[in-house]
């Protein structure tokens, strides 16, 4: 997708959740009430089926153009598992298989359970060399003890369809989709969480002024500021690795955003509720409706201490002497 015709889409995503996911949309659901309107209105879009190609009913987006939208989509909560669903259909397309209507499931190691599994169609799994297309045929509800969100448990019903994974999906396409998911909307909360911060500084007063005057205001956003670039670089960069080289061939891009949009959840989140104080612990204020999900996103589909391991063991296994070939021939293949 050219630069100019992303720009659109984000916009309209952008106004799309401004207008129908604040932060009343999130605390319903919480509370078990799926955003129906939010829903129709994304897939009048087109967008769960938009990383499949055109013939099989998508609009072809890239794995680049996708991480773009869900940072987006982790701007304003994620209140429902659009990401999830965009994953799904791409990797059933990317095998053949043309993805059906309706939220899909993304069925991946290291979750804890399905987001709004009771509201899925169908489950999209590997299984046994295959991806494979099942019924959600029932499930047992549950919750995120974190972001409180629904979190289900769906049982397989008998395959609709099934592939053979080819080699660009690798043996673990839900695995590294559900991570780069995850790392992206880690990269969009961050920055709602940093600009919900800046704001409060600019107009919490102490001593007379605001308390974003003071200096150790300052460098606490600073270093915030610092992490959550951090973060949406390696998001995208895990993205362009995907679209150009393959999802199973940029593990290492998507391990690496995985690790550090983790690590700046855990620091900016500290940090804005220092900043905030002791509201920024209530219910009334939206700043924990961020902070809760980025330490549920932080652990889902495998924590920083998970894929800094498999990168260390990727690096052991090459070598010491191919340690630096390989991030120099990585860059110019992504760059």
């Amino acid at each position: 997708m050219s630069d100019e015709l992303r720009t659109i889409l984000l916009e309209q995503v952008e106004r799309l959740l401004a207008d129908q996911a604040g932060p009343d949309v999130l605390r319903r659901a919480e509370a078990g009430e799926w955003p129906e309107a939010l829903w129709a209105e994304m897939e009048a879009l087109g967008l769960p089926l938009a990383l499949a190609s055109e013939e099989m009913g998508g609009a072809g987006l890239t794995w680049e153009d996708a991480v773009a939208v869900w940072q987006v989509l982790g701007r304003h909560g994620a209140p429902v598992p659009l990401a999830e669903s965009m994953a799904a259909a791409g990797l059933l397309a990317a095998a053949g298989i043309a993805p059906p209507p309706g939220l899909l499931a993304l069925v991946a190691p290291q979750q804890a359970g399905l987001p709004w599994g009771r509201r899925a169609q169908h489950l999209v799994a590997p299984w046994e060399g295959k991806l494979v297309l099942r019924p959600a045929t029932g499930m047992k509800e549950g919750r995120d003890g974190f972001s409180r969100l629904p979190m289900d448990t769906c049982l397989f019903g008998p395959d609709s369809a099934s592939a053979l994974l080819p080699p660009a999906l690798g043996e673990e396409p839900t695995l590294l989709a559900g991570a780069m998911i995850h790392a992206a909307l880690i990269a969009g909360a961050l920055e709602a969480v940093l600009d919900t911060s800046v704001d409060y500084a600019n107009t919490r007063k102490q001593f007379g002024r605001p308390i974003g005057g003071f200096q150790a205001v300052q460098q606490l956003l600073a270093q915030a500021a610092g992490e959550v670039a951090a973060a949406g670089v390696a998001a995208a960069q895990a993205g362009r690795a995907a679209s150009r080289r393959g999802l199973a061939a940029a593990e290492f891009e998507i391990a690496s955003a995985k690790v550090v949009a983790g690590e700046a959840a855990g620091k900016v989140a500290a940090i804005a509720h220092q900043v905030h104080a002791a509201i920024g612990f209530t219910d009334e204020h939206h700043l924990h409706l961020f902070t809760r999900r980025l330490w549920a996103w932080r652990d889902a589909c495998g924590t920083e201490r998970f894929w800094a391991r498999r990168i260390g063991e990727a690096a052991l296994a090459r070598g010491g002497a191919a340690l630096w070939p390989d991030l120099t021939a990585r860059d110019e293949a992504t760059g």
